[in-house]
C-alpha cells in the first residue's frame, strides 16, 4: 500500500471509490439502532443527514464547526465539511477548527456522513459564520509583562461569550486562576496562549493552576505545572482543552462529580502527575443529572510517565477515545467506570460507555493497560465497550491482562487490535458480573501465541511476533509481509443484545507517536487495501 497525503485525502472521488471496494461487504457492524440484518447484496442505504450543525467564529481567521451524530444501518465512518461548496476535511469526529480563513469574511459549511461502503448522506442544511474583524467580535484582552494587563487574573471577571485572551510566551504567570463568567455554546470565551520559539506561556502553582467553573471556554496553547492539588479544574459544560502541556501535578486534568459536562481533551501531553491510587493524569466523570448524555473526547494525545494512579480515569457517561499515544502509567493506562455516588448520582442513572479506536497503550510495571466496569460494586458502569485497532504492548515480566472487566459490564467487544503480551490473558472476567450473562464478542485481533483469548473471537491470528518495525523501540508501524498487513476485518459485529452506539466505523488516523504533535498534523490513515490490524496502517 502506498502512504496517501492529506491533499489525496481530500479527494472524495478517490476516496469513495476506494472505500467502496474497501467495504463492499461490511454489512454488520453495530450501531445505535441495533445490529445490520444479514445481507447478500452491497450495502447502499447512506447514513442520515447530520443535523444541529453550527458555525461560529472564534477568531478573526478561524471558524468551529461542529454538529450531532448521524446513524447508519452499518455503521459512520465519517463526515464531509464543505465550505462554501467545496470539500476541505474529512474527519471521524463531530466537531471541525476550519483555520487560515480571512478576516471578516463570512463563510457557509455543509456536513456530510459517509459509512463504511462510501455511501454518502445528502448535505446538511448550510450553517453560516462570519471571522472576527473588530467591530463585529467580542473583547480581545493582551496579557502579558509588556501589557496593560500583566496577569490573567486582571481579565477573569471582565469577561463576556465571544471574548478572547491573548497571553504572552516567554514568561511565568501565577496559577490560582479561576474562570466565573460563562461564554455561550455559539460565542465561548477563548483564552490562548502566544507561543514564542515555539514555546508556550507557563502558568505555575495554585491550589488549582486553572479552574473553570462556567460552561463555554476554549483554553489553547498553555504549559500548566507545579499546583497544589489540580493542574486544569473543571466542573462545567462545553469545555475544549487543545494544544498544553499538564505536568508535575497530583491530579492533571480533573473533571469534578459536580456540574461537568462535555470536555473535549485533544492534541496535549500529560506526564508526571498522579499521585498514590487516588490522583491521576487525567480524571474525568460527568455529571447525568444536570448535563445527561455528555461525552468526554480524549483524541490526538500523548499521555505517559503518570507517578500515581492510572493514566486515564473516566466516569463519564460516554467516552471516546481516540488516536491517542498512553504508555508507562503507575496503575492502568485507561479506566472507564461509573458515576462516584457521593456525588448524587446513581449508579443506574444511565449506562456508561467507551468507544476505544485507534491507539497505542503500553504498560512496563504489573498493572493492566484497561480497565473496565468498576471500582466497586456500587460505582459499576453496566457498560458497553468497543476496542477497534488498537495496539496493545504489555512488557512486564509477570503481566496482568490487556482488558480486565471489573464488576458490573454489559459487553465487551474487541476487533482488529494487537495485543502484545508473552503470557497470561489477553481479556480477563474473572472479577466481571455480567448484566445479562457474559456478552463478549472480537474478529481479527493478533494475539502473542503465549497468552490466551476469548473462546468467542474469530479470525484470531497467533504468532511470536506480529511484523512491526522494531518494537522494543516502539516502532509499531507493519513491515511489508507481516501477518496484519490486510488482515482486519470491517465486520465488527457486536455481541447479540448489546449493539454499540454510534460506534467509529474505522480508524483515520494514526496516533501520535510517543510524541505531542501540533493541532490538525495527525496522520491520515490511507485506505488502500484491506485494514490492517493494529493502530497503525502499512505505508
Amino acid at each position: 500500500m502506498r502512504c496517501r497525503s492529506l491533499r489525496n485525502i481530500l479527494q472524495m472521488d478517490c476516496l469513495l471509490l476506494v472505500l467502496i471496494v474497501l467495504f463492499a461487504s461490511a454489512c454488520d457492524t453495530a450501531n445505535s439502532g441495533g445490529v445490520a440484518p444479514a445481507s447478500d447484496g452491497p450495502d447502499t442505504d447512506a447514513p442520515s443527514v447530520p443535523l444541529s450543525v453550527t458555525a461560529r467564529a472564534v477568531s478573526d481567521s478561524r471558524i468551529e464547526v461542529t454538529w450531532a451524530p448521524s446513524t447508519d444501518n452499518v455503521g459512520v465512518s465519517g463526515y464531509h465539511v464543505y465550505r462554501d461548496s467545496v470539500l476541505v476535511t474529512v474527519t471521524p469526529v463531530t466537531v471541525y477548527l476550519d483555520t487560515g480563513l480571512s478576516t471578516g469574511t463570512s463563510y457557509t459549511y455543509h456536513v456530510s456522513a459517509f459509512d463504511t461502503t462510501g455511501n454518502e448522506s445528502t448535505w446538511s442544511t448550510p450553517a453560516t459564520a462570519t471571522t472576527h474583524d473588530g467591530s463585529t467580535s467580542g473583547e480581545t484582552y493582551l496579557v502579558g509583562p509588556t501589557r496593560t494587563y500583566t496577569s490573567i487574573q486582571q481579565v477573569e471577571a471582565l469577561l463576556e461569550p465571544g471574548d478572547l485572551v491573548l497571553v504572552d510566551a516567554g514568561h511565568t504567570y501565577q496559577g490560582g486562576i479561576t474562570f466565573s463568567n460563562a461564554g455561550s455554546p455559539e460565542q465561548p470565551i477563548t483564552i490562548r496562549g502566544v507561543k514564542m520559539d515555539g514555546n508556550r506561556p507557563l502558568i505555575d502553582g495554585g491550589t488549582n493552576v486553572v479552574e473553570f467553573n462556567q460552561n463555554n471556554y476554549v483554553f489553547e496553547s498553555f504549559e500548566i505545572c507545579n499546583a497544589g492539588f489540580r493542574g486544569l479544574f473543571h466542573h462545567a459544560d462545553n469545555i475544549v482543552i487543545r494544544d498544553c502541556i499538564v505536568r508535575d501535578c497530583p491530579h492533571g486534568i480533573l473533571g469534578a462529580d459536580h456540574g461537568s459536562g462535555d470536555l473535549t481533551i485533544e492534541y496535549c501531553e500529560v506526564y508526571h502527575c498522579g499521585e498514590g491510587a487516588g490522583r491521576h493524569q487525567i480524571y474525568i466523570a460527568t455529571n447525568e443529572n444536570d448535563y445527561p448524555g455528555s461525552v468526554f473526547r480524549l483524541q490526538f494525545c500523548y499521555i505517559h510517565d503518570g507517578t500515581g494512579g492510572s493514566n486515564v480515569k473516566s466516569r463519564a457517561e460516554r467516552n471516546e477515545i481516540y488516536y491517542n499515544w498512553m504508555e508507562n502509567p503507575y496503575y492502568h493506562n485507561l479506566e472507564m467506570f461509573g458515576p462516584d455516588i457521593a456525588a448524587g448520582v446513581a449508579d443506574e442513572t444511565a449506562r456508561e460507555d467507551g468507544d476505544v479506536a485507534g491507539n497505542v497503550m503500553i504498560a512496563n510495571r504489573f498493572s493492566r493497560n484497561v480497565r473496565v466496569g468498576g471500582d466497586r460494586s456500587d460505582q459499576s458502569s453496566s457498560g458497553r465497550y468497543r476496542f477497534i485497532n488498537n495496539t496493545f504492548i504489555h512488557r512486564n515480566a509477570d503481566p496482568r491482562s490487556h482488558i480486565f472487566a471489573h464488576f458490573n459490564v454489559e459487553s465487551v467487544e474487541m476487533h482488529n487490535n494487537i495485543f502484545f503480551i508473552t503470557s497470561y490473558n489477553v481479556f480477563d472476567d474473572s472479577e466481571a458480573t455480567w448484566v445479562f450473562g457474559r456478552r463478549v464478542s472480537g474478529a481479527n485481533n493478533w494475539v502473542h501465541s503465549g497468552a490466551s483469548f476469548p473462546a468467542e473471537w474469530t479470525g484470531t491470528i497467533t504468532g511470536p511476533d506480529p511484523g512491526l518495525t522494531d518494537i522494543a523501540n516502539n516502532l509499531f508501524w507493519p513491515l511489508s509481509g507481516s501477518d496484519i498487513v490486510n488482515e482486519g476485518t470491517t465486520n465488527m459485529t457486536s455481541p447479540d443484545g448489546s449493539p454499540f452506539p454510534n460506534p467509529l466505523a474505522i480508524p483515520l488516523f494514526h496516533p501520535p507517536e510517543g510524541v505531542l504533535i501540533p493541532v490538525g498534523t495527525a496522520y491520515p490513515r490511507p485506505m488502500d487495501g484491506a485494514v490492517d490490524i493494529g493502530a497503525f496502517e502499512y505505508h
